[in-house]
């Protein structure tokens, strides 16, 4: 079993910045993708941001290319989700997702491709 522990999260000015993080530990595993998704009152799961097991490799959802960064610290098992020039669109809470032994440059951005979830954590963005 994997459990991800996420933290960070919290309220904030319209374009401030936050950092989430997704830390995943448990079982050995010898690679894991991972994806950040959100989902707002009232609205479906949006995918937000995806990164294979390499980190040169990652996906953004268009609405937020530009403004947030997924990075991973092999070291830790930590994924982070750094969020700058944040919206109020962007208020949700947020969900990290791993799926275990994946190919070294693979990103899923499909929700229903991982295996792992995180217990999700609040962004709120005041305008």
């Amino acid at each position: 079993q994997v459990q991800l522990v996420q933290s960070g999260g919290g309220l904030v000015q319209a374009g401030g910045s936050l950092r989430l993080s997704c830390a995943a530990s448990g079982r050995t595993i010898n690679t894991y993708a991972v994806g950040w998704f959100r989902q707002a009152p009232g609205k479906e799961r949006e995918t937000v941001a995806a990164v294979a097991w390499r980190s040169t490799t990652t996906y953004y959802a268009d609405s937020v290319k530009g403004r947030f960064t997924i990075s991973r610290d092999y070291s830790g098992n930590t994924v982070y989700l750094q969020m700058n020039n944040l919206k109020s669109e962007d208020t949700a809470v947020y969900y990290c997702a791993a799926k275990i032994n994946v190919p070294y440059h693979q990103y899923y951005s499909d929700a229903g491709e991982y295996d792992y979830w995180g217990q999700g954590t609040q962004v709120t963005v005041s305008s």
